[in-house]
């Protein structure tokens, strides 16, 4: 983890060395915190290469996010890849007060061009001032649940992602759920918040339809 040069009231800190794992057997944790008037955002240099170990093929990733009144947290790392053979579990947690704001974006690749993917799960669970705001799960990839790829799941596309943005502006959303583009929907969720979902056949057009996503929002460096 590298702190970097932040735009104003702002502090960034990127994660370095995401190109080197995990490797099966490996269980990483990392915990950023928001505090109270403060503004933090997190990347991270490279994409997440999910590798399978000699020994197992598992790896897990532990994220746990908090953020208190009126802090603002932007969680935005680079997409994790699952490389044929891994299997890769990812539970992201989320902790805000009321009055935090939030923007979080999550990229999953389903194996690296012209190989059979590795499988990725990965969960979110958000809490809003004591109650869950969002708590979901997804299975993808070789050894995933039948159906994964079928027309109710991704249709044969290899990449899938989701912008969050919780924010108080978001109390009362004038919009229910609707498609913003191909292959990418703004979901109104119980609260002051909206999750975009995105699927795209590569990473590149995923990233551009959660930018545009995130322009739209009023949030144009998420």
């Amino acid at each position: 983890m590298r702190r970097t040069r932040g735009t104003a009231g702002a502090a960034h800190v990127v994660l370095v060395g995401a190109m080197g794992g995990p490797l099966g057997g490996d269980a990483y944790a990392v915990r950023a915190q928001a505090g109270p008037g403060a503004r933090l955002r997190v990347g991270s240099v490279a994409a997440t290469l999910a590798l399978p170990g000699q020994a197992t093929p598992r790896s897990t990733y532990t994220v746990d996010l908090e953020a208190a009144a009126d802090g603002h947290l932007e969680w935005l790392p680079e997409p994790v890849v699952a490389v044929a053979g891994s299997d890769f579990a990812q539970h992201t947690r989320v902790t805000l007060a009321e009055g935090a704001r939030l923007a979080l974006r999550e990229e999953q690749v389903l194996g690296r061009s012209g190989e059979v993917p590795g499988r990725i799960t990965s969960r979110l669970t958000v809490r809003l001032a004591g109650r869950t705001l969002l708590d979901q799960e997804t299975c993808l990839g070789t050894g995933a649940p039948p159906g994964w790829d079928g027309p109710a799941g991704t249709a044969g596309l290899r990449a899938i992602g989701q912008l969050l943005v919780v924010a108080p502006e978001f109390t009362e959303c004038e919009s229910g759920a609707h498609a913003l583009a191909p292959g990418a929907v703004l979901l109104p969720l119980d609260g002051p918040a909206v999750l975009v979902s995105a699927l795209a056949p590569d990473a590149l057009r995923l990233r551009r339809l959660l930018n545009e996503a995130a322009q739209a929002l009023g949030c144009p460096d998420a």
